[in-house]
């Protein structure tokens, strides 16, 4: 099973109607014998404090402590026309993509703005940094969740093993360079506790007609002039020929039943207090 992000949020949903957590599910996974391919943890910057240009200048200058060999970055393209924003933001990898575990830095309000149209000043999310593991890393990294339940201490204590942005001073080796103030903060100094949070999201009809309304419909229209103006059948041709894909058929049957027929709230007791 792969869940991205979307599929995490609308995973919530059911986990909530059974009154379990994440880290019940992940017990659950371990218990029944799972194996664990891949888990990232993602950390949303909603105040602004990583400076995502800032931190690959420092990179790029040496000012980074790290067991990482190889960094990748990729500034905003260049866009022509009014409709996107000059600068599409900046991304910051720290170590190998193909490694077992790499970090990622990168502007999720400029993100937010292409994809959604949201404006950039308007995004709740301003920056995001993520640990992507892999295989052995996401096993013991899940082990960490579930033995301390706590994803504020396994994000950052990975985090820390492995990574810290420092300011030069010359007269010192580079392991004694003190901790940059603004990554300080970010990793815990003098900030509030980070909790695990979750933000339910099912995939609803309203969600499709969303982006039916976004997408599609100045296609429609035009399309409909069209076929007034010449008196052809275009749109309904298409319409009538149009094959459902199971995830509509799928949606058409979620519209039609009830929450209750949704979701199976049993919930197996023999896994409760194995960890």
């Amino acid at each position: 099973m792969e869940l991205k992000g979307k599929g995490c949020r609308q995973m919530e949903c059911y986990l909530l109607a059974q009154e379990r957590s994440w880290y019940d599910f992940m017990l659950d996974c371990m218990t029944a014998g799972g194996v664990m391919k891949r888990l990232d943890l993602a950390i949303n910057d909603r105040a602004g404090i990583l400076d995502i240009p800032k931190l690959k200048e420092k990179y790029k200058a040496g000012e980074c402590v790290s067991y990482f060999r190889m960094q990748k970055d990729y500034s905003g393209t260049e866009k022509c026309g009014s409709d996107l924003p000059k600068n599409t933001g900046e991304t910051l990898y720290l170590g190998s993509t193909s490694s077992e575990l790499y970090m990622c830095a990168y502007q999720k309000n400029y993100e937010q703005y292409v994809k959604n149209g949201t404006e950039i000043e308007d995004t709740e999310i301003k920056n995001r940094f993520e640990i992507r593991m892999k295989n052995e890393r996401a096993y013991y990294a899940v082990v960490d969740l579930l033995t301390y339940r706590d994803a504020e201490r396994t994000a950052f204590s990975i985090i820390n093993h492995y990574v810290r942005f420092v300011d030069r001073e010359d007269d010192k080796p580079k392991s004694q360079w003190i901790t940059n103030d603004d990554w300080a903060w970010f990793v815990g100094e003098n900030r509030e506790p980070i909790r695990l949070t979750t933000k339910p999201e099912p995939y609803t009809l309203q969600k499709a007609l969303h982006w039916l309304q976004r997408q599609v419909a100045p296609t429609i229209k035009m399309v409909q002039a069209l076929d007034r103006e010449n008196h052809t059948t275009i749109l309904k041709d298409m319409i009538e020929q149009a094959e459902l894909k199971d995830k509509h058929k799928h949606l058409l049957q979620l519209e039609k039943s009830t929450i209750e027929e949704r979701i199976d709230t049993a919930v197996p007791q023999e896994n409760d207090g194995i960890f």
